[in-house]
């Protein structure tokens, strides 16, 4: 029996745990943090290969060193897809669609900002380059209330101990389902649309209240995400889409997806990620 570790999230532990019993795989948790661990011997649980790599790099970096086991999603794919600014780079190579976005890297000029964000057209949407959970993502209606936004950022990111000291400005993408697809190992398995039961809240985090439901993705939509995942090189990869009046932008990615109730998604799901495990968990 192949023993799958796990330090994501408690629901995708939950999900998962579930399901893949009955394929022979079992579940264990990881917990790297809120702990004190002992580097020369570690207490975590023997496992043939692990899911995602911690959110928490150094102490992922001591759970590699320590288990010297292969990640379905490694310490790459995760800082990969964590980087927002070299995502939609990438993905602007590729000739893929996202929205219109600038870097900022403090310090800047104040007039240069609002001068981009006077190119990329108002409201305009302002979120750090790294954070997941829509945490610290606003947007501004206007020059006076960007200023106000930039005005904070420049506070903490004065500060000598802050390590990143960029955030993006980004096109606000009006009247947009806010799709998560997911993509395992190449093929695009469904998703969910994201829908806030207020219609004055713009932001669809499921963290923030937002519900996630099941819905049928178009072939043109899967092939958007398939490209994404190519693209990226991460074969377990959650892509947020947003659908407008226009099409279909790329708004994030993520290589640590919270896994919904699998009936949300293609029949053959399960049996792709399982497929999936095999492939990449040694003999």
């Amino acid at each position: 029996m192949t023993t799958l570790g796990m330090a994501t999230q408690s629901e995708t532990f939950e999900r998962l745990d579930r399901v893949l019993d009955d394929h022979g795989i079992t579940v264990v948790g990881l917990p790297v943090s809120g702990r004190v661990i002992d580097l020369a011997d570690p207490d975590w649980p023997a496992f043939d290969i692990g899911l995602v790599f911690p959110s928490r790099v150094v102490e992922g970096a001591a759970l590699a060193a320590a288990a010297d086991r292969p990640w379905i999603n490694d310490r790459s794919d995760v800082l990969t897809s964590r980087n927002k600014a070299a995502v939609h780079a990438r993905l602007e190579r590729a000739g893929l669609p996202t929205p219109t976005t600038r870097l900022v890297s403090n310090p800047a000029d104040r007039a240069a900002v609002l001068a981009a964000a006077d190119a990329i057209g108002y409201p305009v949407v302002v979120k750090p380059t790294s954070t997941t959970r829509g945490v610290g993502v606003t947007r501004a209606p206007d020059p006076d209330t960007l200023a106000g936004i930039v005005d904070y950022i420049d506070l903490v990111q004065d500060y000598a101990a802050t390590g990143d000291k960029s955030y993006l400005l980004q096109a606000f993408v009006p009247q947009a389902r806010d799709v998560r697809a997911m993509v395992i190992d190449g093929t695009c398995v469904g998703g969910v649309e994201r829908r806030h039961p207020d219609d004055r809240r713009w932001r669809h985090n499921v963290h923030r209240g937002a519900r996630a439901e099941g819905v049928d993705l178009d072939e043109r939509l899967r092939a958007l995400a398939e490209r994404v995942a190519a693209t990226l090189d991460v074969d377990f990869l959650g892509v947020d889409l947003l659908v407008g009046p226009d099409g279909p932008v790329v708004g994030e990615t993520n290589a640590r997806p919270t896994v919904d109730a699998v009936e949300k998604y293609d029949s053959d799901a399960i049996d792709r990620f399982v497929a999936l495990i095999e492939k990449t968990c040694p003999p």
